[in-house]
């Protein structure tokens, strides 16, 4: 039977997604033991998740760098279940994608080899729909769980290799110790809902900057968004729930274009939206401007293509309906304008 006082090892605890686990962890009554690449952080997480409502006396802190081996073991111990969160994300690709692949695919290697080794009953790992969605050439139909991005594929970006290598990485890990139902794996389309800190970091950046008025025209990116609450709660869900057990699970919403995004914020916002751009970028212009910007560029593989997921997979999980993008949006807009971000 699991106790609510069991320790969970919650990786990346600073981060935007592990900050929501850590959070939803102790709000259940687990004691939580968050890992720092920088240990001088765990004071402004430990006040962040305050402010949030938990209860940090059962928080405690590690220190774990994705490219060292030292401390996993250490880190491990006495857990009853591992979070996984912790993966560079950025929005512009470095010029050598070994910088974010190889800590990608060594952090999680480490992390569920160092569970599985201390006996976690489940590991949690985040993956994205990035790891499904990449490199193909049609898209036709519903992507699904059976579907793996082709890492050699037209498009496909630093970013996208690091979360399918890694993904794999874990799963051929499990398999080598025989241990697949000791592995769940969640797909979580582009994270938006409540800061938990002052930095907007990659996630909530784009919101910013459409309410900042520093995109005057939007390109016809179109990608799927989901409110990190309730991929928090998918990852805690998953620790003990058989139907994740050996499985990897898409939580997301559909796929809009960023000119809905605007739209949502307009109609929500009220003035506080004023300088939201209202004018789509046309392609042509689009790749045009990809030639110099480089952000620009590396979002290209979501240009004028709408991708379909299966979407009820999250809601199969969590046994209700996700949370939908207008109030992901409207949170994200509320949490950077009450934190003074805009």
């Amino acid at each position: 039977m699991v106790q609510m006082s069991d320790t969970v090892l919650v990786t990346g605890v600073s981060g935007f997604l592990g900050g929501h686990v850590a959070l939803a962890l102790l709000s259940k009554g687990f004691a939580v033991r968050g890992s720092l690449r920088d240990m001088t952080r765990a004071d402004a997480v430990r006040s962040s998740l305050r402010d949030a409502g938990a209860d940090t006396s059962r928080l405690e802190f590690c220190p774990l760098d994705l490219l060292r081996e030292d401390g996993w073991s250490d880190a491990t111990r006495g857990c009853r279940f591992v979070q996984h969160t912790a993966s560079p994300f950025v929005l512009t690709m470095p010029k050598d994608e070994n910088d974010l692949i190889e800590p990608a695919v060594a952090g999680t290697r480490r992390a569920v080899q160092a569970g599985l080794d201390a006996g976690a009953e489940r590991i949690v790992v985040t993956s994205s729909v990035a790891a499904i969605d990449g490199g193909h050439t049609r898209y036709h139909r519903t992507l699904t769980a059976s579907d793996w991005t082709e890492v050699d594929g037209p498009r496909v970006t630093a970013y996208t290799k690091s979360k399918t290598l890694a993904e794999r990485k874990a799963w051929a890990i499990a398999r080598r110790f025989g241990a697949t139902e000791r592995l769940a794996v969640i797909n979580p389309g582009t994270m938006l809902g409540p800061l938990l800190g002052d930095d907007p970091g990659t996630s909530a950046v784009v919101i910013q900057r459409m309410l900042k008025g520093e995109m005057p025209m939007l390109p016809d990116l179109i990608l799927p968004y989901v409110d990190v609450r309730d991929v928090s709660e998918a990852h805690v869900t998953a620790m003990t729930a058989e139907r994740a057990a050996g499985k990897r699970t898409i939580v997301t919403n559909a796929a809009i274009p960023l000119i809905e995004i605007a739209g949502i914020l307009r109609d929500r916002m009220g003035a506080a939206a004023a300088k939201v751009p209202t004018r789509r970028m046309p392609s042509w212009m689009a790749r045009a401007f990809a030639l110099f910007d480089r952000s620009l560029r590396d979002g290209m593989t979501y240009l004028d293509v709408r991708r379909s997921y299966d979407v009820g997979a999250g809601s199969a999980l969590l046994g209700r309906a996700l949370l939908s993008t207008e109030d992901a949006v409207q949170a994200t807009a509320d949490s950077l304008i009450a934190r003074r971000l805009v």
